[in-house]
């Protein structure tokens, strides 16, 4: 066994969440049995816009996205697809606050156009409803 090479490959991809390397399984799972809470700020941040856009929107401060998308300096398709957000399932915006969604579950899916029934977000998006 003196110089013999043992080699082994283990198929896995590094993610960032939340700031954080993850290491992922090719079955989309996280490497860690028992992954801890991961809290996603940037997803936090995103959900917090979305809500802070909509009450200014409700209380009349501004009277369409374009006029948010103005004061922000920021496209006009992006507040739109970030105001959405404020549509989520309350259990789904607990969940990553609280860092316990699914690991698969990333802004750039949150962004995506979803059901605006909770039960079907809860399916797209791999959350569990609370009971």
């Amino acid at each position: 066994m003196d110089g013999d090479v043992i080699s082994v490959d283990l198929p896995m991809i590094f993610k960032l969440r939340g700031g954080r390397k993850v290491i992922l399984l090719p079955d989309g799972t996280q490497g860690n049995p028992a992954p801890m809470a991961t809290i996603d700020n940037t997803m936090i941040k995103a959900i917090a816009r979305a809500f802070r856009w909509q009450k200014l929107l409700e209380n009349g401060t501004y009277g369409c996205l374009e006029e948010i998308a103005r004061a922000e300096k920021i496209g006009g398709s992006f507040v739109s697809r970030v105001v959405r957000l404020a549509l989520l399932a309350p259990d789904i915006v607990e969940a990553i606050l609280a860092g316990k969604q699914p690991a698969s579950l990333t802004l750039k899916e949150l962004m995506l156009p979803f059901p605006v029934e909770w039960a079907g977000q809860r399916v797209r998006f791999g959350v569990e409803a609370r009971r």
